[in-house]
């Protein structure tokens, strides 16, 4: 199984890096991990089937992890997919995939797919499982809008992958990445503390309970992103591949 950082971006693009999608793929699993406005042609640049794609998870409904959907929703046609699609976020899900569509290309959420496409809302402490890959949904911290905010605590093929998504420090991190084979953290400022996002220093003070195996700071801002030759610790990149 490996996971490949299709964007690893800010909001702002920062480092000119795409916005959040990761990809993991395994013998029995193919699925996203947030999909943010850019992330159509980043798929596209590293020619990533988008059919093969049988889930996609979304942390939150802010812009650059979320507003993906709507571009990949209009492709599907034109690529003639048929493979049924799962897109599965916090509660709401469905009505926020609606309106962002509607927004984006006006009349289109009613177009009628020639795939099966499942919309499903999740809940903190209600793990699903969508064929080979268990969920387990953590509330976290990013302020009062786009959300409700979820970490992911994802376990396939034998392996755990968590991930913090955006989020002040919070407790309930810990119990999402304890002991994950890898654990793909915000680190949005070195060691600034800003409401609603995590700085390195913060992360690193806590690292001692969390234990992740594997850690990969992610959701840069330039601040982190001028200090990548100085960190101890490994920094996504656009295109970068982990083997799991």
């Amino acid at each position: 199984m490996q996971l490949r950082f299709v964007g690893c971006g800010d909001a702002f693009g920062s480092g000119g890096r795409f916005n959040t999608c990761f990809h993991v793929s395994g013998e029995n699993v193919n699925f996203l991990i947030d999909c943010g406005a850019s992330s159509l042609p980043a798929l596209k640049r590293q020619r990533i089937a988008r059919d093969d794609i049988d889930l996609i998870l979304i942390t939150h409904f802010h812009g650059d992890h979320f507003a993906g959907l709507p571009f990949l929703l209009l492709d599907a046609p034109f690529t003639r997919r048929t493979r049924p699609l799962v897109i599965a976020g916090p509660e709401e899900i469905e009505t926020r995939l609606m309106q962002a569509t509607e927004v984006m290309f006006e009349h289109s959420s009613k177009t009628k797919q020639r795939f099966d496409l499942s919309v499903v809302a999740l809940k903190p402490g209600e793990p699903p499982a969508f064929g080979a890959v268990n969920v387990t949904p953590f509330p976290v911290v990013h302020g009062n809008s786009g959300g409700p905010f979820l970490a992911y605590r994802i376990e396939a093929e034998g392996r755990v992958i968590a991930y913090s998504a955006d989020t002040e420090w919070t407790e309930t991190l810990i119990a999402a990445a304890r002991d994950a084979d890898l654990f793909i953290a915000e680190a949005y400022y070195y060691d600034r503390i800003v409401k609603n996002h995590l700085s390195l220093k913060t992360l690193e003070a806590h690292l001692p309970e969390i234990r992740p195996k594997r850690l990969i700071l992610t959701h840069m801002s330039d601040d982190m992103l001028g200090r990548l030759d100085t960190l101890d610790y490994t920094a996504a990149r656009d295109g970068m591949v982990v083997e799991l």
